[in-house]
């Protein structure tokens, strides 16, 4: 008799235990095979999303359990979701169910124009190029520009968390509401003091960050520079200039990395050695620090840089004629030494 019972128990224990693993493993325990991100599109069906998670869990009939208890198919939110060690079903849907995407980190560095930084912005997004600058345009248009390169000012050189589902309205948005935080009261005051226009800033900005390879160092005394040039009614002969002028001229296909004669004739608004002024809009997405450098610019008397080939991405500042006609030759030389084109 006890033996029997004895038997009875270890059965009812052996079927607790089985039931009960398969419990655990269906609703606690780690389904995760590899770790890596799920992309769910808008519109996705169940068989798409279930296709999607597949190649990252062990058991996909116990998370598909799990699904379908959920109502996953009805209540998923677009998205990209990362898939950790450790994760269970439940975890793993639940996620998905309240849309807790992991972000994309955006570099948006010094693009020549905003179209290329949208190329680049949505191989990280759902949604693709040509829609992306179809809205962008349009946001544009109402607020009484041209197009989306009309922008550029909007956008700074940074590093920005973004939602793969991002809309570009979305994307806009955080960046003219950054523009207003940026220009505080404080600015605003220097930017009535400077006597330039927002557009003119932007653009000598630019001038800035190119001539300085985005280095903090200098950009303020080369912003004074350019200034005592503008100042004077002197063409501000910026190289970068040219080298934008010579490209957009191609629509960026072809580009130009040292600037010959033939160059400087370039018929562009924006080449500032066949024009005087300050050209009509920045020749690059600019930083912070350049704008600063050119509300703050230095008071100095320079009119004249070269870059220094003792000191990479530095310059040699002068006033004199001579000394800079010297400091270009050295510059001229080291170029043709390392056969730089």
């Amino acid at each position: 008799m006890k033996k029997t019972i004895l038997i009875i128990f270890v059965v009812i224990i052996a079927i607790l235990g089985f039931f009960g693993l398969r419990f655990y493993n269906k609703y606690l325990g780690n389904n995760v095979e590899k770790e890596g991100f799920v992309l769910i599109p808008h519109h996705s069906s169940y068989k798409q999303i279930l296709d999607s998670i597949s190649p990252f869990i062990k058991n996909k009939d116990n998370f598909t359990s799990i699904a379908d208890d959920k109502n996953l198919k009805e209540n998923f939110k677009a998205g990209r979701y990362e898939i950790k060690s450790g994760m269970n079903n439940r975890e793993i849907t639940n996620m998905i169910i309240a849309g807790n995407q992991t972000p994309n980190s955006f570099r948006i560095k010094d693009f020549d124009d905003v179209y290329q930084m949208i190329g680049r912005v949505t191989k990280k997004t759902e949604i693709d190029s040509l829609k992306f600058v179809k809205k962008l345009n349009e946001i544009a248009i109402n607020k009484g520009y041209k197009n989306a390169e009309d922008l550029k000012k909007y956008f700074f050189n940074n590093t920005y968390d973004f939602f793969w589902t991002v809309t570009p309205k979305e994307f806009f948005d955080k960046f003219e509401n950054d523009y207003k935080d940026f220009w505080t009261a404080d600015r605003i005051e220097k930017e009535k003091k400077s006597g330039l226009t927002r557009d003119q800033i932007y653009a000598l900005a630019s001038i800035v960050y190119k001539e300085s390879g985005g280095k903090p160092d200098e950009q303020r005394t080369i912003a004074g520079l350019y200034l005592n040039r503008y100042k004077k009614g002197m063409k501000l002969q910026s190289d970068p200039t040219v080298i934008y002028a010579v490209n957009k001229a191609s629509n960026f296909t072809q580009q130009i990395k040292r600037v010959y004669y033939k160059h400087l004739k370039e018929p562009s608004p924006y080449n500032t050695y066949a024009n005087k002024g300050i050209p009509p809009g920045p020749i690059c997405i600019v930083d912070k620090n350049s704008i600063d450098a050119v509300l703050e610019a230095e008071n100095h008397n320079y009119i004249f840089m070269c870059a220094d080939p003792a000191r990479f991405g530095y310059h040699k500042f002068t006033d004199n004629d001579a000394e800079h006609a010297k400091n270009a030759k050295a510059y001229q030389d080291w170029l043709n030494s390392k056969q730089i084109k």
